[in-house]
């Protein structure tokens, strides 16, 4: 049974168990909820007494009782409707706290490929805004529940008391409700979830549009947004209706039942007045009884529209849920690797049908040696990195890290040897110091950090700042030039100090006077380590050990920069494209 399949029962049992830590507060506000629901038959019973004691037989003492009664009821309905509020939303608000927590933590254990097939904008609408609904049914519906069965069953127990016949009239109507309710529920809970769907497409292009503005202005894009954006929009508003429509349905339809049921009431209890079988305050007591009974029957009706949107959102947020982490079989803890790498005849494509990234590829790098992949887009040199801290995993084929294959190596201390510099730099929106001395790296001296940003050709324009360390980047490192923001990550790879070291693209987006500062960072940063280099711009790469020419995810050449020119073949070809590309052309 697939997710989208899940009985309502069972998505609603697996989410009680959300709340089952909260029990002792809920339980609380259920009892309070019991305890309003059980004062509603009070106030029609006060009305026979007061118009048959007061108004017809004028018995003082229930003149001077039925006020004070009046006003003793509406205060222990305000404690009790208080309590109940307040724990009730205290519960609410837990269940939406913990249900995002647990969609944090598995969003950060989920592996590489889920983000490639996801959009970014869907997880942020489903994490901050679709995961509210979840308290519709988890704990607002057992609230309306609970309260207005009570209700119900407290005032029909009085109206039986006071008149069986138009009691079972009313009941009557009660499977032709049930009926209509169960008919609606279905197209509540399917418009529901497209509902929420149609909030992530909301979202994502908020999210690549504002993450995108520069290249939007540049290039004209506006108008083509804002078609993007109405047309999300749009579907939105449709799902809106569609839900609106269902749910406006549902309500009118069970009340002219009700209505119905009402005027034969109405009509028989005259009969039955005219015959002297009811007194005036039986049937103002009755009347007003079954007048209280719409309400909750109201909302009873509609609880189904709540319930359907809350579980919709459920189905959402337990899908994340039931996602599988990255695996973790390995059970080999290193210390520190040496830095030996061989990979044994490694193949990988992404998907079962897909294209080939990588062929039958085979390759050994010693400790501390520098080689550098370059090859075309598309040759399979970032396929051939990703695998090595496991982002992807080899269609066939293995990765030895100093003899030990990879796999079996625990995730957290394969990676704790691994460090990574790429062209697309990621800075949080934190302090300096924070994006230096990141995640394991926190407990870090401020003399290391220093020591660090000072290895990485950072400390020039760090004091230059008005903070210092101490000073905001901004979303991305915003307020960073290009330059700066690899510098800043050529520091938070110093002061991890691992073994292993990938450097994508490192230099390949930056000016001159940049790259220069980036290079001789980069040259602290490779001493002693094991080091593989993606780069375009051969000129950068001419002094690694060896050089490793690939094509359509096989190894084609392999040697020095000397060597492979001397060879005259594939890289000798892009060496003289590229120094062609970078000449000044003479002008004549």
């Amino acid at each position: 049974m697939t997710k989208t399949e899940l009985s309502s029962k069972a998505l609603y049992f697996r989410l009680l168990r959300y709340i089952l830590p909260y029990w002792r507060v809920f339980a609380l506000s259920v009892l309070s909820t019991i305890a309003v629901a059980a004062t509603e038959p009070a106030l029609p019973a006060l009305l026979k007494p007061m118009l048959d004691g007061s108004f017809v037989s004028r018995d003082q003492t229930l003149i001077k009782l039925v006020p004070l009664l009046l006003v003793g009821l509406f205060l222990l309905r305000g404690t009790f409707t208080f309590i109940s509020n307040y724990t009730i939303n205290w519960v609410s608000t837990r269940l939406v706290m913990d249900l995002r927590n647990l969609m944090f933590h598995k969003l950060i254990t989920l592996p590489t490929p889920y983000y490639d097939n996801v959009s970014s904008g869907s997880v942020i609408a489903n994490v901050a805004f679709n995961v509210n609904q979840v308290t519709s049914a988890g704990t607002n519906v057992i609230t309306v529940l609970v309260r207005d069965s009570f209700t119900i069953l407290g005032l029909l127990g009085w109206m039986l008391y006071l008149n069986w016949t138009l009691t079972l009239i009313a009941l009557v109507m009660t499977p032709l409700i049930a009926l209509i309710v169960k008919l609606f529920s279905s197209r509540l809970r399917e418009m529901g979830r497209s509902l929420q769907n149609s909030m992530g497409d909301i979202t994502h292009v908020l999210d690549e549009t504002l993450g995108g503005h520069k290249v939007i202005k540049t290039f004209g894009g506006q108008d083509y947004e804002r078609r993007r954006f109405h047309e999300a929009a749009n579907r939105n508003r449709l799902f809106s209706m569609k839900y609106t429509i269902a749910a406006s349905a549902n309500v009118p339809l069970v009340q002219l039942l009700a209505a119905i049921a009402l005027a034969l009431i109405v009509y028989i209890a005259t009969l039955q007045s005219s015959a002297s079988q009811t007194t005036v305050g039986g049937f103002i007591s009755f009347i007003t009884a079954m007048l209280m009974l719409l309400a909750p029957v109201k909302r009873l009706t509609g609880i189904s529209e709540s319930l359907q949107k809350g579980l919709a959102a459920a189905e959402i947020v337990f899908d994340l849920l039931d996602r599988e982490s990255e695996p973790d079989s390995g059970t080999l803890e290193i210390a520190r690797a040496r830095g030996e790498l061989e990979f044994q005849h490694v193949s990988l494509r992404y998907e079962k049908d897909g294209a080939w990234a990588l062929r039958d590829l085979s390759l050994r790098i010693a400790p501390g040696e520098t080689v550098a992949l370059v090859g075309q887009s598309g040759s399979g040199k970032t396929s051939l990195v990703n695998l090595i801290p496991r982002f992807y995993h080899p269609t066939s084929g293995k990765i030895l890290l100093d003899g030990h294959d990879i796999e079996t190596i625990r995730l957290a201390s394969l990676r704790d040897n691994i460090a990574f510099v790429s062209q697309d730099v990621v800075l949080f929106n934190d302090t300096l110091a924070a994006n230096i001395a990141y995640g394991r790296q926190a407990r870090a001296s401020e003399a290391e950090i220093m020591a660090a940003a000072e290895a990485a050709h950072a400390l020039e324009f760090i004091r230059e700042m008005p903070q210092g360390l101490q000073t905001l980047v901004g979303e991305n490192g915003v307020k960073l030039s290009g330059g700066q923001r690899q510098r800043i990550a050529i520091a938070r790879a110093i002061l991890k100090n691992a073994p292993i070291l990938i450097l994508d693209e490192a230099t390949s987006a930056l000016d001159t006077q940049s790259e220069r500062h980036v290079q001789a960072a980069l040259e602290n940063l490779m001493q002693n380590r094991t080091t593989i280099v993606i780069a375009h711009r051969l000129s950068t790469i001419e002094k690694a050990g060896r050089i490793v020419v690939m094509q359509k995810g096989r190894i084609e050449e392999i040697g020095s920069h000397r060597e492979l020119l001397e060879k005259n073949g594939i890289y000798a070809n892009l060496h003289r494209l590229q120094f062609a590309a970078e000449t000044p052309q003479e002008t004549h």
